[in-house]
């Protein structure tokens, strides 16, 4: 029998009433009430808040991790565990805690913060993002190279990099992504993360992290920075992780090898099920959003 990965996503793919689907547990239910309780207006926000409202970063990270963590605790209920865990960009603070490194209390209050001095890094500049399709790492490197300000970010695969900038140089890019036969997408989040615009919010959540106490976690979770299984490094990782790129075709490539044939997406969308398709195409790969029925009947249950 092969192995299986939850894999839990990153800002992007948010959107109003996220999570409505899985109050039909009941483990879901208490994660979410419990978030709410730590953080005044997160489930109204989850249900009800407005997609301006969840494109903030100190919105969207909070209601992300409340939703991924209401969605394990019902594929819990279900007898549904993973052998590996992934998380991308904020999706690592809920692989994290899911894997036992923190607490749930904790995991939510280090994400909030962890919006907070995000958000604050990007109101200092005037910056965006943008996928990259249908070129190489090595273009998209080169393109970056050009300019002053932009910066490859995120790794997600042959033919689809995300990049990160001044918004200013975004446009030109752009169109020099377009001379070069690619193809430049705008996305949904408000900062250029995974850069060096988020030097000090790295410096600024490191420092929040020296006062906590994380655990080693119990099951393999992949850093976003090494593509590889934490062992003590937490702090350090999870701060640099702020300013570095997402090495994630490293990491789902690294689970594959290690025997993984089964992805679960637990967020809201379907990003990154797209993403491993497209590496990956023999893999299974199911969404919590949208393929619940399907999770339940074909992924693996845990015995007993």
């Amino acid at each position: 029998m092969g192995r299986i990965a939850f894999v839990f996503s990153g800002q992007g793919d948010q959107y109003p009433g996220m999570g409505r689907e899985l109050l039909f547990s009941a483990g879901a239910r208490a994660v979410f009430q419990r978030c709410d309780s730590l953080r005044s207006g997160t489930l109204v926000q989850c249900l009800e808040g407005s997609e301006e409202e969840l494109k903030e970063t100190r919105n969207t990270q909070p209601c992300l991790f409340a939703m991924e963590m209401a969605a394990a605790a019902a594929l819990e209920e279900a007898g549904i565990r993973p052998n590996v865990v992934a998380g991308f960009s904020l999706g690592e603070m809920s692989a994290l805690t899911y894997g036992g490194a923190m607490d749930l209390d904790s995991g939510f209050r280090l994400v909030c913060k962890r919006g907070e001095v995000m958000q604050q890094a990007a109101q200092k500049q005037e910056t965006s993002m943008a996928a990259v399709l249908k070129l190489s790492h090595q273009k998209v490197e080169d393109l970056c190279a050009e300019f002053q300000q932009m910066y490859p970010v995120n790794f997600n695969g042959a033919g689809k990099i995300s990049v990160a900038g001044a918004a200013q140089e975004m446009a030109d890019f752009c169109t020099a992504v377009k001379q070069a036969g690619g193809k430049a997408i705008p996305l949904k989040v408000k900062g250029a993360f995974h850069s060096p615009f988020m030097a000090q919010a790295a410096r600024d959540f490191a420092t929040v992290l020296e006062k906590e106490i994380l655990n080693k976690p119990n099951l393999p979770v992949y850093s976003d920075v090494t593509a590889l299984p934490y062992e003590w490094e937490i702090k350090e990782l999870l701060a640099q992780q702020i300013c570095s790129p997402v090495q994630w075709e490293r990491i789902v490539n690294h689970m594959i090898n290690e025997g993984v044939d089964t992805f679960v997406e637990i967020g809201p969308g379907k990003t990154l099920c797209n993403l491993i398709r497209r590496m990956a195409p023999s893999v299974k790969v199911y969404s919590v959003s949208g393929d619940w029925d399907a999770v339940q009947k074909e992924v693996p249950h845990a015995e007993g």
